[in-house]
């Protein structure tokens, strides 16, 4: 149905496009054909003027008719010497208070029309020169359809953008109800496995093995817990996101392999993002509004990219840095990289270059940050075989 509108929208537009240019190619036929009569109207107009001034002593009926009926077109008269010598049907006003405006309108006749030349005599020679410009009619004939191209042009990008703010509306509605869906499916299991947890607890089983199913759930409640959150506004709070980061970090780096380093750097020299083992950290504290799960949510898919991205070998590192008005967070790895053809497409919905997976961590990522936290999250840099940085910007 989708390729079926696609196709119809296609052929209204096609169907637009032969009908102006058709009316352009048509509109210019006429303005020739006007060109051409109004050419004719001046030589009648000259040969009538040299009859009159050749012939004083004839019947000037017809001459003055032919003369005094020409109203449209404007004109200019020069002499031999093609100084300006009078006009016809141009602002008299406008000609005695602004002594350019002839010589203007003189510049725009010799490059609009050829001159018709009335000699008067040969020797000496004396000669008047008529130069003439365009009628109101011409110029609208001429210019209508040009303008009718930008309306319908005009027209045919703003139907385009709004049927693509409505698809992308649509879409969105559509990810905020599979989120909420999603969450809404998880909540009854989760609770059940809440309750088979705590009849665990009071049970003979190993301590060490209800933790760590504790833990699992605790993860499944944190997944609903997103998945609830998309679609609806989120609570911001003020976070220290030098926390918040590193204890990100700290739970991938237990699922990490061994062969991956993991760093984090932050403001305000060492000390203050320290304390986690296995995570070399230095720096100091920094906070902004956020919502905790979302956020979470956001560092742990680029990180996690950046694990897929080195395959089990190489360094992560994390960047906290600030100025004036935000905070940047830099996440760099030395993986592969991000091909250049690619980079423009790795936001998108569906795109992915692993073998699993459904291409939309980094989509909703980027939708968490500047939808929610009005942020930004962009590629900072890539190359590929030497590895890729995001970065995050939010407001102080």
């Amino acid at each position: 149905m989708i390729r079926s509108m696609l196709n119809w929208r296609s052929l209204l537009a096609l169907v637009a496009i032969v009908i102006v240019s058709a009316t352009i190619i048509y509109s210019q036929y006429l303005a020739r054909k006007i060109a051409a009569d109004e050419r004719q109207k001046m030589e009648l107009w000259v040969d009538a003027s040299k009859s009159m001034l050749s012939n004083p002593g004839m019947d000037m009926t017809l001459p003055n008719f032919i003369r005094n009926g020409q109203q449209s077109i404007p004109i200019i008269e020069t002499n031999e010497k093609d100084s300006i010598t009078g006009f016809v049907n141009l602002d008299s006003a406008k000609a005695a208070y602004d002594k350019g405006y002839l010589y203007r309108r003189l510049r725009t006749f010799r490059a609009e029309n050829q001159p018709l030349i009335m000699k008067l005599s040969d020797t000496p020679y004396i000669a008047n020169r008529y130069y003439y410009g365009h009628t109101t009619l011409l110029d609208e004939v001429r210019y209508y359809p040009l303008i009718q191209l930008l309306i319908v042009a005009l027209f045919i990008f703003f139907t385009l953008y709004s049927i693509t703010i409505r698809n992308k509306a649509t879409q969105n509605q559509l990810w905020a109800g599979m989120a909420k869906e999603t969450a809404h499916q998880l909540g009854t299991p989760v609770s059940s496995l809440e309750g088979w947890v705590e009849m665990l607890k009071e049970s003979d089983l190993d301590p060490k093995t209800v933790v760590e199913i504790q833990k699992d759930v605790d993860r499944l409640k944190l997944v609903s817990d997103r998945f609830g959150k998309i679609g609806s506004k989120p609570q911001l709070e003020e976070k220290d996101v030098v926390v918040q980061v590193r204890n990100m970090m700290e739970y991938i780096r237990k699922r990490a392999a061994g062969r991956v380093q993991l760093s984090l750097k932050g403001p305000g020299g060492v000390g203050g993002a320290g304390g986690v083992a296995g995570v070399a950290a230095e720096g100091g504290t920094l906070y902004a509004r956020i919502s905790g799960p979302l956020f979470d949510w956001v560092i742990e898919n680029l990180l996690k990219n950046a694990l897929d991205a080195m395959e089990g070998k190489g360094n992560i590192s994390v960047t906290i840095q600030e100025n004036e008005k935000e905070i940047l967070i830099d996440v760099a790895d030395t993986g592969k990289g991000i091909a250049a053809k690619n980079l423009q497409k790795v936001f998108k919905p569906g795109f992915t270059t692993k073998k699993r997976g459904w291409g939309l961590g980094l989509s909703l990522s980027k939708r968490i940050i500047e939808q929610y936290h009005k942020g930004q999250l962009y590629v900072k840099q890539s190359e590929p075989g030497k590895g890729t940085t995001f970065r995050i910007v939010l407001k102080k």
